[in-house]
């Protein structure tokens, strides 16, 4: 495995994984309250470009309102599923010797427990920012959605650059790039 990892012992993987998924909930919550304080009451919605508005939502689903009617009524239920993949992700990021893909495991957990902050203070997500052109609306998502969909593709951008390194380690050795065929 190659290790692209900052001098340190396993505490300070935890204090890298601590801080930059608590940084992340904490800009995630903060740009929720400024929503509500704006938002709530009318209008609900701020046009702020030709195509960008502060619009004031709330999802009872997951992605783009997927499943909204199934967890309606048991916010707590998807808070707990959550719960529990943010858990995988913090021990994946916590096991992972590449601090990028660490960093980007951290964003995405801190944007997952921003969600879950939501569902289990209110039952729903607050989404507010709403970009559409020509009548048709993206849904409307917050920062930690932001947050979630950064870390995800800085995570594929990892996986990536493991792989070129580790073909290119294997070049250096072998002479070949690729796996070794045996005959």
């Amino acid at each position: 495995m190659i290790k692209n990892d900052f001098p340190g012992t396993h505490r300070n993987r935890g204090v890298q994984i601590l801080l930059v998924s608590m940084l992340t909930l904490a800009l995630d919550q903060l740009s929720k309250w400024i929503a509500l304080a704006y938002l709530l009451e009318t209008p609900r919605v701020i046009e702020v470009t030709a195509f960008f508005n502060l619009r004031l939502g709330f999802n009872t689903g997951v992605s783009f309102g997927l499943f909204r009617d199934f967890f309606a009524n048991a916010p707590e239920l998807l808070a707990l599923i959550s719960l529990a993949i943010v858990a995988v992700l913090l021990i994946w990021a916590w096991r992972s010797d590449s601090f990028f893909e660490r960093i980007s495991l951290a964003v995405i957990a801190g944007g997952a427990l921003g969600n879950i902050v939501d569902r289990w203070r209110q039952g729903a997500v607050t989404d507010f920012l709403d970009f559409h052109w020509a009548g048709w609306h993206w849904p409307t998502f917050n920062g930690a959605d932001i947050f979630i969909t950064l870390g995800a593709i800085c995570l594929l951008l990892s996986g990536l650059r493991r792989t070129d390194e580790t073909d290119w380690k294997e070049k250096q050795i072998t002479g070949r790039r690729g796996p070794t065929r045996v005959n």
